[in-house]
């Protein structure tokens, strides 16, 4: 055998499963540089070699909305599967400086959206950390402010950006004009706006199918594709009706794109815009079902004035059940995590979404095929971003040519453990995970020393 025909990594005897070309088949998979180079009936000879006798190899799942943007996240993540992790919804101000932080160090694929919300703190001078506190979340821009917005925008486009990212809910002061402008400026550069709406649920004004309308017609009228995020946690009692919305804005030819998590609880900054007066009343939920991140501790009303001063993270536990299962067997919606960790304290969707979906929606409920999971882990994220950036239509499939961003899962003990006091803990059943041909988990442990991560970016302009 010649040395052309010895790849670097040989996956043997999996099921491939590859949700775009229909492949579901015993085969041996070749991978070098990076690349997949063969799949095969055939026995294939590589410099390392890894047994994926009785489990499903499959392409890596990308994220489109992943907060936790550091080493500890990206781990986390790696064991449930994970090879790209994307920040699109927050997105970020400065993204030269953002994507040259994490070149060279990090164990999965990365990058962000340029952020309607960091951008909008930065011009009125807002002192939140993370989400706005001050002006940015409450204040109309002036007509100064809107243009330098709208440069800041595009500055991160014209530099690489995936994505818009805007979070209505908490930048309230945004006019609706405002958020029209910012999609013109996204639709300028054929980027997709990753979008937190403004409402929830069913209840009037500002329900979430007032707040979905608002920015359907913003896309409508701009050109510019939308994504719709976390379509359960803001749907609420209403995901049934948000999702037909999108489905039909999709049958008159609106680019509308949804995702999920798989939780009843969403977790955000409890001294943000969404905990402002009124918020018992619009969630339908009292203090009891807020709970603390740091301590695990559910809230009252002295606990949560003094914490709503301090600022911190809270899990809210205010999402239906069925709402979720809602979301995550529509055919519309992706998975994605929202997922942040810091210093081991967060909500277990960083550790734990994908497995759960396979474990628990795929194996013990029967409720998704598994085709159809995996499209919504992998396939469908690249599908929504591989027109802005190319480099996408190289990911989420496991095909001759691409990517070898590869999960390698046992189907019958896949399942998550992750829960809201340890969030943290991590999946069984995903055994390996490569990035880029090297392997980032092996035996379900994340492999010291290796960091083939990449920032992926669109062409800069």
């Amino acid at each position: 055998m010649s040395d052309t025909n010895i790849y670097d990594l040989v996956l043997t005897g999996g099921r491939v499963i590859d949700p775009e070309s229909g492949m579901d088949a015993v085969r041996n998979v070749g991978i070098s540089d990076g690349e997949v180079k063969a799949i095969s009936e055939d026995a294939l000879e590589g410099n390392d070699t890894i047994d994926a006798t009785s489990k499903v190899v499959t392409a890596g799942f990308i994220d489109l909305h992943s907060h936790g943007q550091d080493s500890e996240n990206y781990e986390v993540q790696a064991r449930d599967g994970v090879t790209t992790a994307l920040e699109l919804e927050v997105g970020v101000g400065d993204v030269d400086q953002w994507y040259a932080d994490r070149e060279g160090h990090a164990l999965t694929n990365f990058g962000a959206s340029a952020g309607h919300i960091p951008v909008r703190m930065k011009v009125m001078n807002d002192p939140g950390a993370f989400l706005p506190v001050a002006d940015a979340a409450y204040r109309v821009a002036t007509d100064s402010e809107l243009e330098e917005i709208k440069a800041g925008v595009e500055r991160g486009l014209q530099r690489g950006a995936l994505a818009v990212g805007l979070g209505l809910d908490y930048t309230r002061g945004c006019s609706r004009w405002e958020a029209i402008e910012v999609f013109r400026v996204a639709a300028k550069y054929q980027a997709s706006c990753h979008v937190h709406i403004r409402g929830k649920g069913l209840k009037e004004p500002m329900s979430g199918i007032e707040a979905a309308g608002e920015v359907i017609a913003a896309s409508a009228i701009t050109g510019a594709a939308l994504h719709i995020v976390h379509i359960q946690s803001t749907g609420m009692h209403a995901t049934r009706q948000t999702l037909q919305m999108i489905a039909e804005a999709r049958e008159r030819g609106l680019d509308v794109t949804t995702e999920c998590y798989p939780y009843t609880a969403g977790m955000t900054g409890i001294d943000s815009a969404l905990f402002d007066e009124g918020w018992q009343d619009k969630y339908g939920i009292d203090y009891d079902r807020l709970q603390w991140v740091d301590t695990g501790e559910r809230l009252n009303a002295s606990t949560f004035a003094q914490y709503r001063e301090t600022g911190g993270m809270v899990i809210v536990h205010s999402t239906p059940e069925d709402a979720v299962n809602a979301a995550v067997l529509s055919p519309l919606t992706a998975i994605a995590t929202d997922g942040m960790l810091q210093e081991g304290k967060g909500h277990p969707r960083t550790a734990g979404t994908y497995s759960l979906v396979l474990g628990r929606y795929v194996r013990e409920r029967g409720e998704l095929s598994m085709s159809d999971a995996l499209r919504k882990m992998s396939l469908m994220p690249a599908q929504r971003l591989q027109n802005r950036a190319p480099a996408f239509a190289k990911k989420g499939r496991l095909r001759v040519g691409f990517d070898a961003d590869i999960t390698i899962f046992d189907p019958e003990t896949v399942i998550d453990h992750s829960t809201y006091e340890e969030p943290t803990l991590p999946p069984t059943g995903i055994e390996h995970v490569v990035v880029g041909g090297v392997r980032i988990v092996d035996g379900g442990e994340v492999v010291e020393g290796v960091a083939p991560g990449v920032g992926v970016r669109a062409p800069l302009s």
